[in-house]
């Protein structure tokens, strides 16, 4: 009996599954590459990108509006995914995912907090996916690629703006 069960689950997930695909084939037909005036479509004109088992949606992340929720002056400094600045695995971080682009330590702030250096970094934003020494309170830690771009980053007081999407 559960045998049965199971395989009509099975059946039912397939099902689904095929009906996703037929749609997404669908509104992707004829759309093998992506135009050569991409960045001047509408967001609703984009493409749909499959790629292996994957499907994304390209968007314009620059059309997502945030608003300031909260300023701060802040120390903030750079680092790297070096042994020696973080703990036994440096390519991970305090919340578990990957170090990349974009991430910030901070002690202060909850996991997932978005945050803009705007004086430095204009409107790009930075989410907290990592700690710092405990002794740290008050300070930021951008993430770099490599120990030279950190280092030529150094150490400065900047304004930081705690940010939500609207």
């Amino acid at each position: 009996m559960d045998r049965k069960i199971k395989i009509s689950g099975l059946n039912i997930i397939a099902a689904i599954a095929g009906i996703a695909f037929a749609m997404v084939f669908a509104l992707n037909s004829g759309a093998q590459k992506m135009p050569a005036d991409f960045d001047s479509l509408e967001p609703a004109n984009k493409p749909i990108v499959i790629q292996g088992n994957t499907l994304s949606a390209i968007c314009d992340t620059s059309l997502i509006q945030y608003q300031t929720t909260r300023k701060l002056k802040v120390i903030v400094t750079g680092y790297s995914s070096t042994p020696d600045q973080t703990d036994s695995d440096p390519y991970i971080t305090a919340s578990g995912s990957y170090v990349r682009q974009g991430i910030v330590a901070a002690n202060f702030l909850p996991f997932g907090t978005k945050v803009r250096f705007p004086e430095v970094y204009g409107d790009k934003v930075f989410v907290v996916e990592d700690r710092m020494h405990p002794r740290k309170r008050y300070q930021v830690d951008i993430w770099f690629p490599s120990r030279e771009q950190a280092l030529n980053f150094g150490a400065k007081i900047l304004d930081l703006e705690i940010i939500q999407q609207n």
